[in-house]
């Protein structure tokens, strides 16, 4: 039994699975109704309006509908999506046993209940009426159910008997058509009215006729608690409490038993047909659940539980899924593994079970849709003590192929029947299907691993030794583990290596010399994939993954929130991706992820599946029914990656120009790895634009997005959060004309006079004053006569704003004596006084008052010298980058050696060109339509003195787009950094102090990885160029 999921509640009753989603439905003995997520373990729901246990519930086929039935004798409906009840039933007078829908309920709106009333009901939930009681039974009918294509129902009683029901009269009514015989077919009128009329007194004194019995089956000794038909053959199965499970076989005329399942020790309260194995599954108070061979009639497997009585079973119409409700719980459950055992061989060939055939499916002879061709190789015989029937688990668990012997095959397949079994077969790789060696056989535990190519190596399940034998099967050595609490080998991606599972340790094991090579940390391992090129192993957990080099050193590490189910790395032979990319499968979805750790979602899947070759864009991969399948997946999201991370510049350029690359997730990636230039090259959306702009530096770009912002949003709210934002970065920068320009459309006044004063714009900074003025701004008009150091307008601010004391000491200290006359004139109107005013300041000391005059401009014509903005390696691409990914960049040598940037967004020049950098603040006459003009009518002339009139730089600013680029000033740029620029020699780059670029060059130009010889070299070039010797002349004569 593989348990998948385990519930803690109080008793369970009843358990139906959802058609198609992961959810599990409970009801539980306490009245509470739990639905649960079996696949990631919790609770979505609960329904609580019923009095007293819940014993039968059941899911709608197609609608979001539940329906239960408890002891309180009321039949619920409920709509999980609306999460309530939609309406009761009531007509049973004692204890609802079972509910379940109709299988074909979208044409049968159909209700089955059983009851302790000793009678069936059929329902119609549209209609929310009773269609028909069964009745029959005499005693608690304790289970009933419908077929799953006939018209036939069955029903289980403590009376000892089970009833097969035939409900053709009712689907016939029902659907309009005629029933018995017609009229046409009595001998008169009147003998049709009076059998019509007596069916009418019968159907009210004992019930309707649309349903009637079929069968009873009578054979056991006492109550059977249920019944339960076989899908797809004319079979029943039923428990009982005379501990035993029968099996009934029906005719069109008759049924019969068939044959007693004996074994349970207590009564059993539950049994069911496999949905898809011929197995009898039941469930006893005995607390064990029993798998019964339907064709054998034997018992193949019994799986027990300490303390808990087992109550209900149900299981999942198209999914190899059982649950079994018990005392304290529930729990979802498998028989049997569903993993086809699979390995990969040489080439294009993989060699897997299916059923007990051994297959090789060659890759290289695809043809049409199809993945290959399957040649069968032999067949495997039955071991153990199952081996009279295909039992539960008998089938091939491991399979390990000997890639270290190009003379012939061998493959070593396990299983983990009766502890653990290994069987070799050698079969030649010219005539595959023709000449096999009889198998040889042992025991082990786990997988058995080849060491070379004529030995290999398998786990003593016993004293837990590494046992080594020949291909003759005859032991050679016997190793102790390096490590305790070993229970699994694995490969070692070497001859003579192996990979040791203790606890949640993978040890790397050198056979031959019993040296551990190297360790890793890795929880609830599963297995491992070799890279192509066996530098790289993939180590699947339960519940992640972990990628290590070839000495088990740790790469990455990533993890899921579902089970992970298989892998395969990429073997594409072109693009960069042969052993760097990693495509792993989970239960419903493909994902990726690379050695650096980045990890994303390729596509989703209908079916589990299990890859086992990836090559380009095709997943090669077995279902679980061991057929080959191959899969289009599309992987340019994580090239993309990986030849960022591998600083293939040419490739990603490539990416961006001619993939759909898209998506706040490669924008925020990109950000992340510090390339916000790359998703500003592809991303269109404004805003987000607009934010990528400011974290690469790119003010040109983030005013334009700024202006279709602000044409969006129009000139409030948000439209000034981002004119400020870029008026911070222009700061940052240096580039004060873009500054004013923002705070001018932000209609920020108090940091636009900051920003006047400090360019020592005082022409500028008196037409703020008189904004102010008219804005009736105290605080503005004081702010800008301090900072203009005009003393009497800062007194007749104070004057104006009823500051009578401060306008006149103000007046004083500045020498303004007459406005200070007639300031001490007022307040003594205003009976004031203005003795002992000036006491409190303390004048000819430092802490005196004193004239403020505006600082000295540092510079008046255009900007300061700018903060250079340093480019990456994707703006700047040079000469070296021509050669990187030839095959997709057909761009000529001389072309890529003559630019500094790329070629089709960021031109370097293109603003300065234009002539938007260089006078972003003139002629402003036009500034957005804004209110300006409400304020002062000529304030249109604040970028400074007019330009030509046919020059409108704004319609130039609205015309930025992706090939204008940008260039900061290169005032102030040394000489070194043009060294960088202008050369592709790694020596130019070693002198200007780039050593990270010249190394970088070295590596494109002549591969080269490892500078340690190079280093005095290097460090020689970089002195020589710093160093100045004095000199003499000296004059031979």
């Amino acid at each position: 039994m593989l348990t998948k999921f385990e519930s803690k509640s109080a008793r369970v009753k009843g358990l139906a699975f959802h058609p198609v989603r992961p959810w599990i439905c409970a009801s539980l003995h306490n009245g509470v109704i739990q639905l649960w997520d079996y696949r990631v373990g919790t609770v979505i729901d609960r329904f609580e309006e019923h009095d007293g246990p819940v014993r039968g519930v059941d899911f709608h086929l197609h609608d979001p509908l539940i329906v239960t039935g408890g002891d309180d004798y009321k039949i619920k409906v409920w709509d999980y999506k609306l999460r309530r009840c939609l309406f009761t039933l009531l007509g049973h007078l004692d204890y609802i046993r079972t509910v379940q829908f109709h299988p074909n309920a979208s044409q049968f709106p159909w209700i089955l209940s059983a009851s302790d009333d000793q009678t069936l009901r059929l329902w119609d939930f549209r209609k929310r009426t009773c269609l028909s009681v069964l009745t029959g039974h005499n005693h608690y009918v304790m289970c009933a159910a419908f077929h799953p294509s006939e018209d036939l129902i069955v029903s289980a009683s403590l009376d000892q008997t089970v009833r097969v029901w035939d409900t053709t009269g009712l689907r016939k009514k029902q659907l309009g058509e005629p029933v018995g015989p017609s009229s046409a077919m009595m001998e008169g009128g009147r003998q049709s009215v009076a059998a019509s009329t007596a069916m009418n007194v019968q159907a009210e004194l004992f019930g309707t006729n649309d349903v009637v019995v079929k069968y009873v089956l009578e054979g056991h000794d006492r109550g059977v608690n249920w019944a339960a038909f076989h899908p797809t053959l004319p079979l029943l199965a039923s428990a009982a409490d005379d501990r035993q499970v029968k099996l009934w076989r029906m005719s069109e005329t008759k049924a019969w038993e068939v044959d007693t399942l004996r074994g349970h020790a207590n009564n059993v309260s539950c049994c069911l047909f496999h949905p898809k194995q011929e197995l009898v599954v039941s469930n006893s108070e005995d607390r064990s659940i029993r798998v019964w061979d339907v064709s054998k009639r034997v018992g193949v497997q019994t799986f027990r539980r300490e303390g808990d009585r087992f109550w209900i079973l149900a299981a999942h119409r198209s999914q190899n899924l059982l649950a079994a409700g018990h005392d304290s719980g529930m729990i979802v459950f498998k028989l049997e593994r569903e993993r086809p055992a699979s390995a990969a061989g040489p080439g294009d060939k993989l060699y897997y079970v299916r059923g007990r055939e051994l297959f090789c499916h060659d890759y290289a002879r695809a043809t049409g849709g199809s993945s290959g061709v399957d040649v069968p190789i032999a067949s495997l015989r039955r071991v153990g003590q199952q081996a009279q029937t295909d039992g539960i688990g008998s089938g091939p668990r491991f399979l390990s192929y000997n890639m270290h012997n190009p003379k012939e095959g061998n493959v070593l397949v396990c299983s983990e029947v009766d502890g653990g079994c290994y069987e070799l077969i050698t079969f030649s790789l010219t005539n595959a299907g023709g000449s096999v060696t009889d198998g040889k056989r042992g025991s082990c535990l786990g997988p058995g691993v080849f060491l070379g190519s004529n030995r290999f190596a398998v786990l003593d399940r016993h004293k837990r030794e590494i046992v080594v034998k020949n291909m003759n099967n005859e032991t050679t050595k016997r190793v102790a583990a390096p490590v305790p609490n070993v229970d699994c080998l694995y490969d070692g991606g070497a001859p003579g290596r192996i990979i040791l599972r203790a606890d949640d340790r993978a040890v790397l094991f050198e056979v031959q010399s019993r040296r551990v090579l190297g360790e890793l940390t890795a929880p609830k391992i599963k297995s491992l994939v070799w890279s192509p090129d066996g530098s790289k192993v993939a180590i699947l957990c339960k519940y992640g993954v972990v990628i290590a080099d070839r000495q088990l050193e740790q790469l990455c590490s990533i993890s899921d929130t579902v089970r992970i189910k298989s892998g395969a790395w990429d073997a594409s032979s072109t693009g960069g991706t042969n052993s760097n990319l990693f495509i792993y499968t989970t239960l419903h979805h493909v994902k990726y992820c690379l050695p650096t750790g980045d990890t994303g979602t390729i596509r989703t899947l209908d079916n589990p599946i299990y890859a086992t070759r990836v090559v380009k864009d095709q997943l090669f991969c077995l279902d679980r029914e061991a057929r080959s399948r191959v899969l289009s997946i599309d992987t340019t999201e994580a090239r993309f990656k990986l030849a960022l991370a591998n600083k293939k510049y040419g490739q990603v350029m490539h990416l961006v120009r001619h993939s759909r690359l898209c998506g706040r997730a490669i924008v925020a990636y990109l950000q992340s790895k510090g390339f916000p230039e790359v998703a500003l090259h592809f991303v269109r959306d404004p805003q987000t634009r607009f934010g990528l702009a400011l974290a690469c530096g790119n003010i040109e770009a983030a005013m334009e997005c700024a202006f279709s912002l602000e044409q969006q949003k129009g000139g409030e709210g948000k439209a000034k959060d981002v004119w400020g934002q870029l008026g911070s970065e222009a700061l940052r920068q240096g580039n004060h004309q873009i500054v004013e320009m923002s705070y001018q459309r932000k209609k920020d006044f108090d940091r636009l006079s900051f920003l006047y004063m400090l360019t020592g714009d005082t022409e500028k900074l008196r037409k703020m004053l008189k904004i102010s003025n008219m804005r009736n701004d105290i605080m503005g008009r004081y702010h800008n006569a301090l900072l203009l150091g005009d003393a009497a307008e800062r007194v007749a601010v104070l004057e104006a704003s009823g500051n009578l004391s401060l306008a006149y000491i103000c007046a004083n200290l500045h020498g303004l004596t007459d406005t200070a006359e007639r300031i001490k004139v007022a307040i003594e109107t205003q009976e004031g006084s203005v003795e002992g005013l000036m006491d409190k300041v303390p004048v000819g000391s430092k802490k005196g008052g004193r004239l403020l005059q505006p600082p000295t401009p540092i510079i008046r014509a255009g900007n300061w010298p700018t903060l250079e903005i340093k480019k990456t390696t994707l703006e700047d691409l040079s000469a070296a980058d021509a050669g990187v990914y030839e095959e997709e960049d057909n761009v000529p040598a001389t072309t890529v050696a003559n630019a500094t940037a790329w070629d089709d967004g960021f031109g370097d020049d293109a603003m300065v060109d234009a002539g938007v950098t260089s006078g972003l603040g003139v002629d402003d006459d036009d500034f957005g339509g804004d209110d300006w003009g409400d304020d002062l009518d000529d304030l249109g002339d604040l970028g400074g003195p007019p330009a030509p009139a046919h020059v409108d730089e704004m319609a130039g600013l609205n015309e930025i787009s992706d090939e204008a680029g940008f260039q900061m000033p290169a005032a102030g740029r040394p000489p070194a950094a043009c060294w960088v620029a202008n050369s592709s020699h790694a020596a130019d780059h070693m002198a200007a102090g780039s050593a990270s670029s010249a190394m970088q060059l070295l590596h494109r130009q002549i591969a080269a990885s490892d500078f340690t010889n190079l280093r005095s070299s290097m460090l020689g070039c970089y002195l020589a160029s710093t160093v100045s010797l004095p000199g003499k002349f000296i004059v031979y004569l």
